[in-house]
């Protein structure tokens, strides 16, 4: 997959491991160049979050090359985690740049909280919310950051049926939108949500597969496991 102008991720041979232990991402060598939905999968331990720190740059490669020339955002299994002031206002303020005027900060906040379908969410405080509406506002707190490339690690794990659902559609009308789309990476188990998205890959035994369809991913494991 080659790089366009709407913005790349490329990694070539890369490789990183913990102290005293063996590489974790051994050779890793893919290319994201278009906008979309792309989804990981792996065992625990397999290297799928390592991976992210090594695309958020917080931690660097022992050897190979990383370009990207989106902005990264995390998003993570648990939005407790990350969600810090009372009401969902007062947290994206948080997020917005500090190069944009006070006269717009309201109108950026409204369009990021109805692009995740909390339009009405303004004043509400955080307390209060789902946990898919906490994951929604959590990507809506990406969007005013001006991120276009959001790590999505295991986003719907916590969640019901519903939420899951709620979470899985914001972010792929995000990444399918006609006027300026985003480039989101998802790690999952939850093999069911490989039919959702642009393109599937397999992290196994430090090594990344190639980009494949998500229900031939799903076919792949499937097999695997009935083996």
């Amino acid at each position: 997959m080659k790089p366009n102008e709407s913005g790349y991720l490329e990694f070539d041979k890369v490789s990183f491991s913990w102290p005293n232990e063996c590489n974790v991402i051994d050779q890793f060598s893919f290319s994201i160049g278009k906008p979309g939905l792309w989804m990981l999968v792996g065992e625990n331990g397999s290297g799928k979050s390592t991976l992210f720190r090594l695309i958020s740059g917080t931690i660097r490669p022992k050897s190979g090359k990383i370009s990207c020339s989106l902005k990264p955002s995390m998003v993570y299994q648990n939005p407790d985690h990350q969600l810090l002031m009372p009401t969902c206002k007062s947290e994206l303020m948080l997020s917005v740049p500090k190069t944009i005027p006070e006269s717009k900060l309201l109108d950026l906040i409204q369009s990021a909280l109805e692009k995740v379908d909390l339009r009405e969410m303004l004043d509400r405080p955080i307390h209060t919310l789902s946990g898919g509406q906490k994951q929604r506002l959590a990507l809506a707190g990406a969007i005013v950051s001006n991120s276009n490339l959001l790590l999505l690690d295991e986003p719907t794990a916590l969640l019901d049926p519903q939420s899951q659902n709620s979470v899985l559609k914001v972010v792929k009308k995000l990444t399918s939108s006609s006027a300026n789309p985003i480039t989101a990476i998802w790690i999952t188990h939850r093999l069911e949500e490989l039919f959702f998205c642009d393109g599937a890959a397999i992290i196994k035994n430090g090594g990344i597969s190639n980009w494949n369809s998500g229900s031939k991913v799903f076919q792949e494991l499937k097999s695997l496991a009935l083996r």
